[in-house]
């Protein structure tokens, strides 16, 4: 394998959520590495934001408001997406949003769905896009979804969430299998403990530092730039053998 493997001149990627945490921590890598990067998100200033951000690295980055959870929102991020860079090489399903953090007993349907539409529902509209994309183009392709390790570990008081990564989990091993014979792969991130927006109040908590932070052998938090490098690979030609899989960016958290 050369150098070049990681070389993604002239590639186009797709990130949703991509506008700040993991996302821009994806998208970030993937324009370094010379990729084009279309972002989507709801916050229009973010979006902005991130859009300045990204620029600096010279390649053609552009941000599409679009709420995953909507199918028509979707389906037309998509269409503008392609007419904006012609296509889309790889797909990140990365947009999500936290529970609310509530005993199980006490969960509301709607606080349920609230979740679920974003995380599993907005992945599902999302990877449809991209695989009729891919696959009527006829030239393969690289989908990825964030999940989480509270896919393979117990989380309480966020069975909604844990649901929703666990059903990303087996949703793109499904995918890899029936889109293999696209030359299209799927595979899913799953992160630990990620110093985000979404995650910085509990990460921040005393108990957690003191509880927490310990049983991560690399002795700290995670941060976005981590995910950088694992979204070249999975887009990159250095990923052409691997598919169906689970990659856990943790620290060493669920080993520990």
């Amino acid at each position: 394998m050369t150098q070049g493997a990681f070389d993604l001149s002239g590639h186009v990627a797709l990130v949703t959520g991509g506008n700040g945490g993991i996302g821009l921590g994806f998208a970030d890598g993937l324009a370094r590495a010379g990729a084009d990067v279309a972002i989507w998100g709801t916050n229009e200033d973010k979006n902005k934001s991130a859009v300045e951000h990204l620029a600096m690295h010279g390649t053609r980055v552009q941000a599409f408001r679009c709420d995953v959870g909507e199918e028509a929102e979707v389906d037309e991020a998509f269409a503008a997406t392609l007419a904006a860079f012609g296509k889309v090489d790889s797909c990140f399903a990365n947009a999500g949003v936290a529970g609310a953090g509530m005993r199980f007993v006490e969960m509301t349907l709607e606080e349920w769905r609230r979740v679920t539409r974003v995380n599993l529902d907005g992945a599902f509209l999302t990877f449809r896009a991209a695989a009729r994309h891919m696959v009527e183009r006829g030239e393969g392709g690289s989908l990825v979804g964030t999940a989480s390790v509270g896919a393979i570990e117990g989380q309480p008081r966020g069975q909604h969430y844990a649901a929703t990564k666990g059903g990303m989990v087996s949703m793109v091993k499904a995918l890899a299998v029936e889109l293999a014979r696209h030359g299209i792969r799927a595979n899913a991130v799953l992160p630990g403990w990620i110093e985000t927006g979404m995650t910085d109040a509990f990460l921040g908590a005393d108990v957690v530092q003191q509880k927490v932070l310990p049983r991560v052998p690399l002795g700290r938090w995670g941060v976005p730039d981590d995910f950088g490098g694992v979204a070249v690979y999975l887009a990159s030609p250095a990923s052409a053998y691997q598919t169906g899989d689970t990659l856990v960016l943790d620290g060493g958290y669920t080993i520990f």
